[in-house]
């Protein structure tokens, strides 16, 4: 027996590091493979809890899988040995809820061999091992379906990856070595890298199986009878398995070299482990198996240790849990159904809004606007957003036609007499929103929830004047509204309970991260970002280089720079939230001169094709005379962002800080590597040197 699985199992029977560990058992049963192909076991992941509670591997996990694996190897009469997870779950990775309790170094480096040395008796058998990967894998449980010689994946599989780069770690007990190994470098570093960093996406079944990671690609509903059809028809030599060759030359260099210059541009050196995961990538072409798998222990021992992994931890419960959980919602009880959905709008924001409703609440939504034109538009928008989606194998064909039925258009409010949910989506000006609501509430009925998507304006002073304002709620979008999952539910002074959690319920529906913030100017994101953005257009008033007050932040390593924000934002959009808030708080937020030059100047580009600032907008930028370093604008940023927050939670914007860390994590990009906000101006030192005190006394506690 392989001597960290023995020391392991005599370190349990004394000392225990994880009690409270949930324990993915490997159960191991018999079973005869068609056409007298000849016995196989069959190794089934499952921690004996609902889907709810995903399979993951914790020590004493692994060592179970050791038992059945170790118990297989034993016996002459098998032809095959597979591993398959319970209903909807193969298995999501290590038990990472151990990780605060490690105990140094050893411990970490022992915990990472342990992993190797279990899972890669999966590949060493005298028989073919099989992974029957018939539900959700991620991290350390693709691990264990790259240990085995073959592969099938239900097509029902809807998330496959590597995480450990989004978390702080790498892929450790394999991945980093067995994938490129696989697949080729180039598709490898889409796994371990490029998707982690985009917002940690994963990959479906099929395109796994088009990857190259799974050997064949089978329905759910007879998924496991097809995998040992296949199995039996390996085992026989009836099934050749064909795996292109990998190209370990010059493709294998250019595909690290791309992934390199990527992360710079990301990440600018400001998190360690997607750099550890490149190295062990780019050293796999030339090493052995022994040699990849410890730099994969060495590396993964440094960086449980590491600040960057607490603080991913913190924030992945955060969208894990905190995000599932908002703090503030009234009994769900309180929600009343939404049977109809009201746009009012027909614009870019609108249409996405409209497809998302439909989408999500399966429910019939109909778009408002004045002008016949523009709503023609904003429909058509809608239904060749769904085409997309159809072309794209999103949704079905029946799909797509449901739900293109579902979204109209009316020139008249009269279509929302029996909505029960009317969101507005017009241009940021009170008058307006104000006029819009007056006409919507003389159309429905008193129980419909009107709700509005302002950016920074009051919600209470937009219900003011109606019959009934207690069924007012801001509906804070983030743009692009598919992509980004926050929503910020804001509460005017006389929301009911009723509305409010409708709203919620809504927002769960919708499958968004939904925070509950108290009506005040430009909320939580936008009032940051603003401060923040302030700071670099404040630098550069006084006669700091655009380009270099821009590059002032790119140690945080943040998905864009504040100019590239303002361009995303709009320059008229990002003016009108500093107007909103310099009326508001005139000591803290001001109004720059050259910010409203750029917006009479019509200018939307800040930076051209080539990344290169805008000539023009360089021209407008010009002048001052007191320039800053770069590392004095980062601290005034900084600075500044604490003592807001502080005053944010002074004033009850939010519970607690932890939602304004994940109001900035969902809605702004703000990296997971520096854990939210608040953890990082702590980190640093700033939270205490500006209030006086950290925001968590004491360090990152579990949410």
């Amino acid at each position: 027996m392989t001597g960290s699985i023995g020391q392991w199992r005599e370190r349990l029977a004394t000392d225990d590091p994880n009690p409270d560990e949930i324990v993915t058992r490997a159960i191991p049963r018999d079973v005869e493979l068609p056409g007298g192909a000849g016995t196989a076991v069959l190794i089934t992941l499952d921690n004996g809890h609902d889907h709810t509670k995903p399979n993951t591997l914790g020590p004493k996990g692994l060592l179970s899988l050791a038992d059945a694996i170790e118990a297989a190897a034993a016996r002459t009469d098998i032809a095959a040995v597979a591993v398959t997870g319970k209903p909807f779950i193969f298995a999501v990775g290590a038990d990472l809820t151990a990780v605060p309790k490690v105990r140094g170094r050893e411990e970490a480096l022992a915990i990472a061999r342990l992993g190797h040395d279990v899972l890669r008796r999966l590949g060493e058998l005298d028989v073919p091992s099989f992974a029957f990967v018939n539900g959700a894998v991620l991290g350390g449980g693709l691990e264990v379906a790259l240990h085995c010689r073959y592969r099938t994946i239900s097509s029902g599989v809807t998330m496959l990856g590597l995480p450990e780069a989004f978390l702080g770690l790498v892929p450790g007990w394999g991945g980093a070595y067995l994938l490129p190994r696989l697949i080729g470098a180039q598709s490898a570093l889409k796994i371990v890298l490029e998707n982690p960093l985009a917002q940690n996406r994963t990959v479906s079944g099929a395109k796994a199986h088009e990857m190259g990671i799974a050997d064949a690609l089978f329905e759910p509903a007879d998924f496991l009878e097809e995998s040992l059809r296949w199995a039996a028809r390996v085992v026989t030599g009836e099934q050749a398995v064909h795996r292109p060759e990998v190209d370990t030359g010059a493709a294998w260099d250019e595909a690290v070299n791309n992934a390199r210059f990527m992360l710079e541009g990301r990440l600018h050196g400001a998190a360690p482990a997607p750099y550890r995961a490149l190295d062990l990538v780019a050293q796999a072409r030339t090493r052995s198996r022994d040699e990849g798998f410890a730099a994969e222990d060495e590396a993964l021992a440094d960086l449980i240790l590491s600040d960057e992994l607490r603080a991913g931890l913190y924030a992945f419960d955060l969208t894990q849990k905190r995000a599932r959980r908002p703090v503030g919602v009234p009994d769900a009880s309180l929600a009343r159904p939404v049977t109809k959905v009201g746009v009012v709008g027909a614009g870019l924001m609108a249409g996405q809004l409209a497809l998302l409703f439909a989408r999500r609440l399966q429910v019939p939504v109909v778009l408002t606007d004045l002008d016949a034109e523009r709503l023609e538009a904003g429909v058509a928008y809608v239904h060749g957003e769904v085409d997309r989606l159809a072309a794209k194998g999103r949704v079905s064909s029946d799909a797509a036609k449901r739900l293109k039925g579902l979204v109209t258009g009316s020139l008249t409010k009269d279509a929302f007499a029996d909505a029960d949910f009317v969101i507005e989506a017009v241009f940021e000006r009170m008058d307006v929103k104000r006029q819009v609501f007056a006409e919507v509430e003389a159309v429905v009925s008193p129980e419909a929830v009107l709700a509005t998507n302002t950016s920074s304006l009051s919600v209470t002073e937009m219900a003011s004047g109606l019959r009934h304002p207690e069924r007012v709620v801001g509906f804070h979008f983030f743009n692009p509204v598919a992509v980004l999952p926050l929503l910020e539910v804001v509460r005017g002074e006389r929301t009911d309970d009723a509305t409010l959690a409708t709203a919620f319920a809504t927002a769960k529906a919708l499958r968004k991260s939904a925070v509950s913030v108290k009506d005040s100017p430009a909320f939580v994101v936008n009032r940051l970002l603003t401060l923040f953005m302030g700071a670099v257009i404040d630098a550069v008033e006084e006669g700091t280089e655009p380009e270099a007050a821009d590059r002032a932040v790119a140690p945080l390593g943040l998905p864009m720079t504040p100019l590239m924000l303002l361009q995303l934002v709009g320059p008229a959009v990002a003016l009108h939230v500093s107007e909103t808030l310099h009326a508001a708080y005139p000591d803290r937020f001001s109004v720059s001169a050259k910010h409203r030059a750029l917006v009479e100047a019509g200018a939307t580009q800040i930076y051209g094709p080539d990344f290169s600032l805008d000539p023009e907008v360089k021209r407008l930028l010009a002048g001052g005379s007191s320039p800053s370093t770069e590392d004095q604008i980062l601290q005034r940023a900084l600075e500044s962002l604490a003592r807001e927050i502080k005053l944010m939670l002074d004033e009850g914007v939010v519970a607690e800080a932890a939602d304004i860390d994940l109001c900035l994590i969902t809605g702004a990009g703000w990296p997971f590597h520096l854990g939210g906000i608040t953890p990082y101006l702590d980190a640093k030192g700033i939270s205490e040197k500006v209030n006086g005190e950290p925001f968590h006394p004491g360090g990152l506690k579990a949410v």
